[in-house]
């Protein structure tokens, strides 16, 4: 189902979030909910829950019905939080 999911963001979702400079991935899908980051000038738009309700979920409960609910995934991503550790320790 993950696969299925990612797919969707890539070759729908993404095209569409790409008009405002940014995507979306997913981050987890547990109990048949799909748990989806948005990048990107995405990540910190204050219109990022519509983004989810109106654009990601939608894209994704029609094509993959199984799947109960999208959520917004607004924790902060590894990588970023190496790439902060890094210019803290002005490794970059």
């Amino acid at each position: 189902m993950e696969e299925k999911i990612r797919n969707i963001l890539i070759e729908k979702v993404n095209p569409v979030l790409a008009a405002h400079y940014g995507a979306a991935e997913l981050s987890a899908y547990e109990d048949d909910v799909a748990y989806v980051r948005l990048t990107g000038a995405c990540g910190s738009c204050p219109s990022a829950q519509f983004t989810i309700e109106d654009v990601v979920r939608a894209e994704i409960i029609e094509a993959l019905p199984d799947v109960k609910d999208v959520i917004l995934d607004t924790s902060v991503s590894q990588d970023l939080i190496d790439m902060a550790k890094k210019i803290l320790n002005k490794e970059v």
